[in-house]
Parts: C-alpha cells; structure tokens; sequence
C-alpha cells in the first residue's frame, strides 16, 4: 500500500529568472526550498534541496557554491562548506546532516518543484 501523498507541483519563476549556476530561495507549501539551475553541459537542469543549513540551521543553501564532485552535482553550504548533492540531497561529509531534496522541472520555461 503507497501511504505517500500525490506530489503537488508549484510553479516557481521563469527559469530565465535564476542566473546560470546560482541559485535562489522559493517557498513551496510553506517550506523555503533552495533551487539551483545548474548550467554545466552533462548536469545540466534544476535541482531543489531544503533551504536550511541542517548544521548552523540558517536558512542560507541558495547562497551556496554550485560544483562538482567526481560524478555528483553539489552545492557547498556557504556556512561551514559542507558539500550536499543536489540530485540526493545527501551531505558527503557528514550524512547524519543530509537535507531533504525534491523534484523539479523546467516546463514551458518555468520551473515547477513538487513536495
């Protein structure tokens, strides 16, 4: 039995409005999300993870600094430099400090997150 809620989708801004390889806060239902447009050519698309710092607990993720990692998309916190996968949203550090991540998409030129 899926005791899951169906995902709702919210329409966050156009995509044109996020500046390649940055990222931004957007409340959805209510939680700040940190939506990233990743512009490098094999990663390329939009990742959402939580937007809170799960070490210092400040609400600073969109603020951090998109890279990579071998294979994974990352963005460093911009707090204590903690690297979390945009895909998973697992900390490669510390995976007690892991934050959630949620799906996104571009549709139209807008980009949608569902949680």
């Amino acid at each position: 039995m899926n005791d899951r809620l169906p995902l709702s989708w919210t329409r966050v801004c156009p995509l044109d409005d996020i500046v390649p390889n940055t990222g931004v806060c957007a409340l959805v239902n209510g939680e700040q999300v940190a939506v990233f447009h990743v512009a490098h050519a094999e990663a390329g698309g939009v990742f959402a993870i939580d937007n809170v710092d799960p070490v210092s607990q400040a609400a600073v993720m969109s603020r951090g600094l998109i890279g990579s990692l071998g294979e994974r998309v990352v963005v460093a916190s911009p707090l204590y430099k903690q690297h979390f996968d945009l895909r998973t949203g697992e900390c490669l550090e510390a995976p007690e400090h892991s934050v959630s991540a949620y799906p996104s998409r571009v549709e139209d030129g807008f980009v949608w997150i569902a949680a």
